[in-house]
């Protein structure tokens, strides 16, 4: 593995970055799609395609070489903004609420939003330090097939009702004060990594029959 990949990309204070986190087990065209709606509905500066080394909510069993899903990302995001990165494997976190910290701590006066997909949201309280989260960094959901209405019944929504912003302000969702959220609508696609990986697997059976 390269050791660009294992450093946090280079940022200047005062950008706004998006934080987009994930196994990416494979990375696939709706990833894309959530990150090109996040730069340009956020007005990001910067993006950060963070590969984990594993969700710890996950069957690691069928997960991908980090090196393998850190390639394919490359692959598939050509806008210069996006910054793949493993820098978590250096720092030895698996949970988000720790990786959080210290990204803030390290880079002061940088201005970013975690963001995650709408379809990630129904299972965020079970997230290890759900709550702390959401109150370092503002969060930015992102609409995902089949969860458009589901996210209002979540945990989250429930819990920070009151500190959901306007999508229409979401241009300035990176400056406002942790917690502060908002909902992105807007074009969906029907990929999931999990659908890919069967529809691999399958192929890879019927190839040795």
């Amino acid at each position: 593995m390269e050791a660009r990949y294992l450093r946090m990309p280079h940022v200047e204070k005062g950008m706004a970055v998006g934080l987009f986190g994930g196994s990416f087990n494979p990375p696939h065209e709706g990833h894309v799609l959530v990150a090109d709606i996040a730069l340009r509905r956020l007005r990001l500066d910067q993006l950060w395609w963070m590969v984990t080394p594993g969700n710890p909510l996950k069957d690691h069993r069928h997960l991908a070489p980090l090196a393998e899903r850190l390639k394919l990302s490359e692959v598939i995001t050509p806008d210069p903004r996006i910054k793949v990165t493993a820098f978590e494997k250096t720092i030895g976190q698996n949970y988000t609420a720790r990786t959080l910290e210290i990204v803030r701590a390290r880079n002061p006066g940088v201005h970013f939003v975690w963001i995650m997909g709408a379809d990630s949201l129904q299972g965020f309280h079970r997230w290890q330090n759900w709550q702390s989260i959401a109150r370092t960094f503002p969060i930015a959901v992102v609409d995902r097939p089949g969860a458009t209405l589901a996210f209002l019944s979540s945990m989250m929504a429930k819990t920070f009702d009151r500190a959901r912003v306007d999508e229409e302000d979401a241009g300035a969702l990176a400056y406002r004060r942790a917690p502060a959220w908002t909902f992105i609508h807007g074009p969906r696609s029907l990929l999931s990594s999990s659908a890919l990986r069967h529809r691999a697997e399958a192929q890879k059976r019927r190839d040795e029959d």
